[in-house]
């Protein structure tokens, strides 16, 4: 007794195509990937920190070569940040060290608000300024650039509003 052909096995015979053919596509669909050159340049030296303040964090690289600038996120500071206390706020390590016009900055900041980010990137900078030269440890220090300020936002408590604000109490 020979077995008849179902639907699903002449299915499977309509589908299968001859080896060479197979053969072919698998050529045809392979890729020739292009030879990548390794960069021939040497890249910019530079001294790396990061800033925090509250939930705000600035990762600082300082630069001793190109353009004397200090770029936020990829645009100068002063477009960033809206108001002339920010701006004061983020070049004043630099301006302690008397060393403004001597580095471009270049800076990546997430988290927190304004003058959060604008102090985390003074943070930043003083620290990799310290790296950079550990003598300025001492000045940097002692206007208190380098000290990471702890003060965090509370918690909220369940029962309360905020972190203290209780509800209305009524007497009656």
């Amino acid at each position: 007794m020979k077995k008849t052909a179902t639907k699903k096995t002449k299915k499977k015979a309509k589908e299968k195509k001859p080896k060479k053919e197979k053969r072919l596509e698998k050529i045809k669909t392979t890729k020739v990937k292009p030879k990548v050159e390794k960069l021939k340049y040497k890249p910019d030296r530079y001294w790396e920190a990061v800033g925090r303040r509250k939930t705000a964090v600035a990762r600082v690289r300082l630069f001793t070569q190109g353009e004397k600038e200090v770029l936020v996120n990829e645009k100068p500071y002063q477009k960033y940040f809206s108001d002339i206390k920010f701006w004061q706020t983020v070049v004043a390590s630099l301006k302690k060290m008397n060393s403004l016009e001597r580095f471009r900055v270049v800076s990546k900041v997430k988290g927190g608000g304004l003058s959060a980010q604008a102090e985390a990137l003074r943070h930043g900078i003083a620290r990799a300024l310290v790296k950079f030269n550990p003598d300025f440890r001492v000045r940097l220090k002692k206007s208190g650039y380098l000290t990471r300020d702890p003060r965090m936002r509370e918690r909220k408590k369940f029962g309360l509003k905020r972190a203290r604000r209780a509800p209305q109490w009524k007497k009656r």
